[in-house]
């Protein structure tokens, strides 16, 4: 499996792609991605999955609220568990967003062999969005290339997205994004230094600095799992302001259960896997120990009866 870069280097021989944004990489995406392997299969080619670095988004609107489900390494190591034997990463510069859709194309198919293309039906490409499923058929005509546009895929009588799996997390639904993506919502972090409030109430947590453009869940407790050094950890955890102190910036701080050691500057995934409640202010520190007490209790019952698969 590789990872290649915008229209360099792709493999010899006949070349399934699909090609999106992939954000989060749902089950939606899952499914394309699985159909794009099987067409590969047909043709006696490779399949490739191509996604952009960074968002469009991020890159168009700079300023916008944080909104990404995923980094481009995550969208890497899920595309490649999917079922893309290759992955491209087109880089998303100014540049890159000024090509013309026909000049896209023309890329494409200078890159490699490319003899079907797998997109979802609300696909656009090229400057302005001036290219869609549509114009990519009567280019496919000109080139020798099929189109196969995906069906969406459903859940709960609505299609499965990237922005509905942004709405769950915004009101704190993450069981409900979990469905969508077809895994625990999660972000990685840089475990930094914290003001050691957790420690002084008998409970040390890790501080998780999470890039600013990942978008994080309501703000609540929650109970989580947290890697760290390739071992799954039970953790209970805070995402918010700590208002029982006063309030400050916004931030995710866990209490590992069951395990200790030194991770500080360490990158670590967290998963969110239940919101338990809301972020409260309680009137000493005394009852906010009595509360984190039953918070862990939760936190193992959530993480005791969850599915397995």
């Amino acid at each position: 499996m590789g990872v290649l870069s915008d229209f360099n280097g792709w493999p010899q021989g006949p070349i399934a792609i699909a090609i999106g944004v992939f954000d989060g990489v749902h089950v939606g995406h899952q499914a394309l991605i699985r159909q794009t392997a099987e067409g590969a299969k047909q043709l006696g080619g490779r399949s490739l999955a191509a996604t952009f670095d960074p968002l469009p988004i991020q890159a168009l609107a700079p300023g916008a609220p944080p909104s990404a489900l995923s980094d481009v390494d995550d969208r890497v190591r899920l595309l490649h568990a999917g079922g893309a034997e290759d992955v491209v990463v087109f880089h998303f510069t100014r540049d890159f967003a000024a090509l013309p859709a026909n000049e896209f194309v023309r890329r494409l198919v200078g890159a490699g062999q490319v003899r079907r293309i797998f997109v979802g039906e609300d696909f656009q490409f090229g400057h302005a969005r001036g290219g869609n499923v549509r114009a990519l058929a009567a280019a496919g005509v000109r080139h020798g290339f099929d189109v196969v546009v995906a069906s969406p895929v459903m859940e709960g009588g609505e299609v499965v997205s990237s922005t509905r799996i942004r709405n769950a997390l915004l009101v704190g639904d993450v069981t409900g994004a979990a469905v969508l993506l077809g895994r625990p919502y999660s972000v990685r972090g840089t475990v930094v230094h914290g003001e050691k409030r957790g420690r002084e109430l008998g409970f040390p947590t890790i501080n998780l600095s999470v890039p600013p453009q990942r978008l994080l869940p309501r703000d609540g407790i929650y109970a989580m799992t947290v890697r760290v050094r390739h071992e799954e950890v039970v953790a209970a955890a805070s995402l918010g302001v700590r208002p029982t102190f006063g309030g400050g910036d916004r931030g995710l701080e866990a209490y590992l259960l069951d395990w200790e050691g030194d991770v500080y500057g360490e990158t670590i995934e967290a998963a969110f896997v239940k919101r338990l409640r809301d972020e409260l202010r309680f009137a000493s520190a005394a009852e906010l120990t009595e509360q984190i007490a039953r918070d862990v209790e939760a936190t193992r019952a959530a993480l005791r009866d969850r599915p397995h698969s």
